[in-house]
């Protein structure tokens, strides 16, 4: 047992050490990729140490530097950051074997960067998490940004050098034109940015202006790919697998949504939402996004693309729980940061796997493969069920609660959304499962198995089903997020 704060040190140490050793292990790739294995799993038992400190009712902080009366860097953790650290630590342990497999598989080049730079991203989310205040947010949300995009153009080909144009031109110009001056206005209206249980703007700021603080914060976050600001994500799925699977389907995406919701919780207070109808547009626009991204996802035959389109439609799961901003929608958007990341980078691993191993990327040619590779497949299938909210899959707890919320705000359309995306949600991501077992091959298909793609989408697959029947500590910290 470790003291919480230096439990943060230590895992954001561990994370920014393994980036700062891989360059030197260039000529040495053995040793080079036991290094992220070795830094997920300190990392991860750092943020058990931190989270199960917030549980028993500490508040792990590590003040670096204070800047002047009511602000300074530091870390301070909260109940929804102890949620995101153990998401980004824990799936980062099985990122970083799969991304051996993956990238030794493929024959990539600059494995080493790659390495080096997957390694900041997930410092970056780390700090993110544990940030003390939005300050500290907004600087390692831009970490995160900039870390991430030579993982975006890692092929380095035309398609990547576009997609990392259009990945850098969103998420900077959103943060930097909406997203920093919503900070300078908290600041300038509440004289702190530091997180507070029940939020720090009512009393301070109107509420006729609550709606336009809110609008930029939303806008502003580009990573939480609202439409119309999400085209960014599906540019960036030309990055290699494994950049899909934990950086577009867990850190950078989640460290969205995190961040939307950490505003709505610890800056302006759910209550203070709820009382002024700030949110009320909020509910509609990502109502609109869950159905539009659906319906596109269904037209993708990528298996790539078909994620990102499912992804961004996940994401706004999150976004609207934030908008209802009742207890329970509340409670279920946190409980879906965990349940959706389990199962997307599930998907990512099972698609990667199959380009790995068979050198299909195609929907439409997936025809008679389950029988080839029915582990891979059987693995697709439970992420599918748990995206879709099936029982015994974690996911049916954040969607039961999100529908909870909406009924808690009378909000019976919102229900009718969340039923009807479900339903696309089974058109879409189970489509595969039934071409991979009950269709005739189109072609013969060679597979050669690489064990370190393969056995990754089964780990997290069960992980599924175990936070449906073990959600703790999970259920307990997003209890913790709307205590008064």
């Amino acid at each position: 047992m470790i003291a919480p704060s230096h439990a943060i040190i230590l895992g954001l140490a561990a994370p920014l050490a393994v980036a700062l050793l891989t360059p030197f292990l260039g000529k040495r790739p053995q040793l080079r990729d036991v290094l992220g294995p070795i830094g997920g799993v300190i990392t991860f038992v750092a943020a058990l140490q931190v989270a199960l400190a917030v549980i028993a009712g500490d508040t792990p902080e590590w003040l670096v530097v204070n800047i002047s009366s009511g602000l300074d860097f530091s870390f301070r953790v909260t109940a929804l950051g102890a949620i995101f650290g153990l998401v980004a630590s824990g799936l980062w342990i099985m990122a970083a074997v799969y991304s051996v497999g993956y990238m030794r598989g493929t024959n990539e080049d600059n494995q080493t960067r790659f390495a080096a730079f997957y390694a900041i991203a997930v410092h970056a989310a780390l700090a993110i998490a544990w940030s003390g205040n939005l300050l500290v947010l907004f600087i390692f949300y831009e970490v995160l940004t900039f870390s991430t995009y030579p993982l975006v153009i890692h092929k380095q080909n035309a398609e990547a050098i576009r997609a990392g144009r259009l990945y850098m031109g969103i998420l900077v110009g959103t943060s930097l034109m909406l997203l920093l001056p919503a900070v300078v206005w908290v600041w300038l209206t509440a004289g702190t940015l530091d997180f507070k249980q029940g939020g720090i703007l009512s009393g301070q700021l109107d509420p006729a202006l609550a709606p336009w603080m809110l609008a930029l914060f939303a806008f502003g976050i580009g990573k939480s790919a609202l439409m119309p600001i999400h085209r960014w994500l599906p540019a960036a799925m030309v990055a290699p697998t494994p950049v899909s699977a934990l950086l577009h389907a867990v850190a950078v995406v989640k460290a969205g949504v995190f961040t939307m919701l950490t505003v709505v919780v610890y800056i302006f207070g759910y209550d203070f939402v709820a009382e002024t109808g700030a949110s009320t547009w909020l509910i509609w626009l990502a109502s609109f996004t869950i159905l539009a991204s659906s319906v596109i996802a269904i037209q993708k035959d990528d298996i790539k693309a078909r994620l990102a389109y499912s992804t961004i439609s996940q994401l706004s799961y999150i976004v609207l729980g934030a908008a209802l901003a009742s207890e329970m929608a509340i409670k279920g958007a946190g409980l879906h940061i965990v349940m959706h990341a389990s199962a997307k980078i599930t998907l990512f691993f099972c698609a990667g796997a199959i380009y790995v191993s068979a050198h299909l990327k195609k929907v439409s040619d997936l025809n008679g493969l389950g029988y080839q590779m029915p582990m891979v497949f059987i693995a697709f299938f439970l992420g599918a069920l748990s995206i879709i909210g099936i029982p015994p899959l974690g996911g049916s707890w954040s969607k039961f609660l999100l529908m909870a919320g909406a009924a808690e705000r009378g909000m019976m359309l919102v229900i009718l959304v969340l039923a009807v995306s479900s339903l696309l949600n089974v058109w879409y991501l189970l489509e595969p499962v039934m071409r991979g077992f009950f269709m005739t091959p189109k072609q013969d298909v060679k597979v050669s198995y690489h064990p370190l793609v393969v056995i990754p989408p089964i780990v997290t697959a069960l992980l599924s089903v175990v936070l449906f029947f073990v959600p703790w500590p999970f259920s307990t910290l997003i209890s913790m997020m709307v205590m008064p």
